[in-house]
């Protein structure tokens, strides 16, 4: 199966809308928040396809945002966009 961004666009529009709402991020602005989406979802749908075998997730991160893709019963995966306070796998600056 070959994934596109486009197969998760129900997913970042509901994100972009809750971003919208009620995210305040200096950062990016809204349309930043959605070139960025579009970039960690097709990272993140690389590292669900390229995953070492037995493993179940492809994420993709940066500062504010998280996309974990998994593994489903059914032939796409499920999609989570988070929004990060604070991220354990973000790499230490310094």
């Amino acid at each position: 199966m070959s994934l596109q961004v486009e197969d998760f666009q129900r997913e970042m529009e509901s994100a972009r809308a809750h971003y919208e709402k009620y995210i305040v991020c200096v950062a990016k602005t809204p349309e930043e928040f959605l070139v960025s989406l579009r970039s960690l979802m097709a990272k993140a749908i690389t590292a669900f396809e390229t995953r070492a075998a037995g493993l179940r997730h492809g994420i993709a991160l940066d500062r504010q945002v998280t996309i974990m893709l998994s593994e489903a019963d059914s032939g796409r995966p499920l999609c989570g966009i988070y929004f990060n306070l604070h991220s354990p796998y973000r790499k230490k600056s310094g």
